[in-house]
């Protein structure tokens, strides 16, 4: 099933779990009405393999950014690698960049540390952010109020509550809902996502992570947007056309890219 244009708007489909078969999922994609993918940076290691795929084709766009889980991989010096291409490259964004708080044995204050050096350069050179949030929203809204950092973003696969939902789109965030809205027993979630603003949301599917119900264990790709994209239609009582039509007006207005024109002349 073909709909209105949608934007994955974080995948990393420049992990190897996707050498073997990229162009054909992203022709899948294209099948199905999925015609632009923002792909996430995540560690310096993998920046220059990351330009080197987005290079290849119009139909991605990406960002720059050290991620907070892989902590144990960032050198101060990355900092430094991290501003020279934000220089230098067509990036949308800053990202992903963020707090994760999840496990126990987390070094938080490296992590905010490491999180308000990179907020600086996005501030410093007015790009937006994709965000990173693992059980710490209250921590990083404070942190994005008390910074008062202005160029908004996306948080990525958020499942707070409409409470820290709230408080994102004051600062000037969208939310990314993605396979976790699939899942039945869910309920908080998905009655977040039914409460949200049109203005607010966007999809995605964090592939080769966050499968969709019913796809547990398996990888994950772009071309299950199509099913996120009718489940939320489900939950708020929209047609699917109406979710990839305001899905993708806000990823392009929050990352400032024109994902229409970039299309192929023939579609």
């Amino acid at each position: 099933m073909a709909v209105g244009m949608l934007i994955d708007s974080h995948c990393h489909l420049d992990f190897s779990d996707f050498d073997a078969d990229r162009d054909l999922i992203v022709n899948e994609c294209a099948a199905l009405g999925i015609h632009h993918f923002i792909i996430p940076g995540t560690t310096a290691a993998r920046f220059e393999s990351l330009i080197s795929l987005a290079r290849q084709t119009t139909t991605f766009s990406f960002a720059l950014g050290l991620h907070p889980y892989f902590m144990d991989e960032h050198e101060p010096a990355h900092l430094d690698q991290l501003e020279a291409l934000l220089v230098t490259q067509n990036v949308c964004a800053v990202g992903e960049i963020g707090l994760d708080f999840y496990l126990p044995e987390t070094n938080k204050a490296a992590q905010v540390d490491l999180f308000l050096a990179q907020l600086s350069l996005a501030c410093q050179y007015q790009l937006p952010v994709i965000l990173h949030v693992r059980k710490a929203h209250d921590e990083m809204t404070k942190l994005l109020r008390d910074y008062r950092f202005s160029c908004g973003g996306i948080v990525h696969a958020f499942t707070g509550s409409v409470q820290q939902a709230e408080r994102y789109i004051e600062l000037g965030f969208c939310l990314g809902l993605g396979g976790s809205i699939t899942y039945p027993r869910a309920n908080k979630v998905r009655k977040m996502a039914a409460a949200l603003p049109d203005t607010c949301i966007v999809l995605e599917t964090d592939s080769p992570d966050m499968p969709l119900s019913g796809y547990q264990g398996q990888r994950n790709t772009p071309a299950q947007l199509v099913k996120v994209a009718q489940q939320l239609a489900q939950l708020r009582g929209q047609s699917v056309d109406d979710i990839a039509r305001f899905t993708t007006a806000n990823v392009e207005r929050t990352l400032g890219i024109n994902a229409i024109k970039k299309l192929p002349k023939e579609l």
